[in-house]
C-alpha cells in the first residue's frame, strides 16, 4: 500500500459509518449494511471457490501475459507464473464474499465483469443464491484461458468469458441485456474508468449496481471516484475503501456514503 492509499485509509476508518449500519439515516443504504454486507455467504460457495484459488497458489505453470488494461496486481506483461497471478491479483476470500451477496440481491440475472483476472471474483458472483449469467472480459488471452479452466474444473457453466480489450467487448456486452450488476476491475487508468463508466451508465437500469475495484489506489483514481459521486445521474455512492459502489435509483435521496467493511 503506497503513501496516498496508507493516508486514505486513515481518513477512512475516521469518516466510515458503522459497519452494522448504525447511525446510517439512508433507508436504502441502512438496509444494504445491515442486510447484503452481512449476509452469510454458504460455506458450500466458499469452498468451491477457495479450493480454486489453492490450486492456483501451487500451480507452478509459467503463461505468457500480455494484459491490455493497467490493473493492481503486479506486472501486467511478460512471462509470469500462475501462482504469482494467483497471490497478487484475485480479491480476497472477505471481499468475494461480498461479490457474491450483492450479485444475489442486485444480479437481476446478467451481470458484467471487466477483468477477469483468474477468475475468483467471478466465480464468486456466478455461485451466488439466485441464478444469473456472467459475461467477463479479460485482457490477457492466457489469463483468460487459467480461468476458463478454473470455471471448467468447478462446474460453472453460467460464465462466458470475452478475451480482449473492454473498448472491443463492453458495448455488445451492455447491448445483450441491461445489466444488474457490473464489475470494474482491470483498468485502473481515471481517464479509461471514466470512459467506461459513462458507456455503463447510458445502459444502465434504475436498479444497475456499478462495484469499482481499487477506489483508492492513488490519487488519481480518488479524483475519478469523487468524480462519479458527483454525477447527476447517480444517486447514491458507497465507499468501503477497498471498492466503491455506484446506484442509480431515482427513488433514493442522493447521498455519498463512507461505510466500514
Amino acid at each position: 500500500m503506497n503513501f496516498y492509499a496508507i493516508s486514505r485509509y486513515l481518513v477512512y476508518r475516521t469518516l466510515s459509518g458503522h459497519s452494522r449500519g448504525h447511525g446510517i439515516h439512508s433507508p436504502f443504504v441502512f438496509r444494504l449494511v445491515s442486510s447484503v454486507f452481512r449476509n452469510k455467504t454458504a460455506a458450500t460457495i466458499v469452498c468451491k471457490v477457495e479450493n480454486a484459488r489453492k490450486r492456483m497458489l501451487n500451480d507452478r505453470r509459467w503463461i505468457e501475459v500480455n494484459d491490455l488494461g493497467s490493473g493492481s496486481g503486479g506486472r501486467k506483461y511478460g512471462r509470469r507464473r500462475i501462482s504469482d497471478i494467483a497471490r497478487t491479483s484475485p480479491v480476497t476470500a472477505r471481499y468475494g464474499r461480498l461479490l457474491s451477496a450483492m450479485a444475489a440481491e442486485f444480479g437481476n440475472g446478467y451481470i458484467v465483469e471487466m477483468g477477469t483476472s483468474a477468475g475468483i471474483s467471478t466465480m464468486y458472483m456466478a455461485l451466488c443464491e439466485k441464478p444469473c449469467s456472467i459475461l467477463t472480459i479479460e485482457g490477457s488471452e492466457e489469463i483468460a484461458r487459467v480461468a476458463a479452466e478454473n470455471f471448467s474444473n468447478a462446474g460453472i457453466a453460467n460464465i462466458s468469458i470475452a478475451a480482449g480489450s473492454f473498448e472491443e467487448y463492453l458495448p455488445a456486452a451492455l447491448a445483450k441485456a441491461v445489466p444488474g450488476l457490473v464489475f470494474i476491475d482491470g483498468d485502473h487508468r481515471p481517464e479509461r474508468l471514466l470512459a467506461y463508466f459513462d458507456l455503463i451508465a447510458k445502459e444502465a437500469g434504475n436498479e444497475t449496481v456499478v462495484i469499482i475495484d481499487d477506489i483508492h489506489m492513488n490519487a488519481e483514481m480518488g479524483r475519478a471516484w469523487k468524480e462519479i459521486g458527483m454525477r447527476e445521474d447517480v444517486t447514491v455512492t458507497v465507499d468501503i475503501f477497498r471498492m466503491g459502489l455506484v446506484f442509480f435509483r431515482k427513488e433514493v435521496t442522493k447521498g455519498n456514503y463512507v461505510v466500514r467493511y
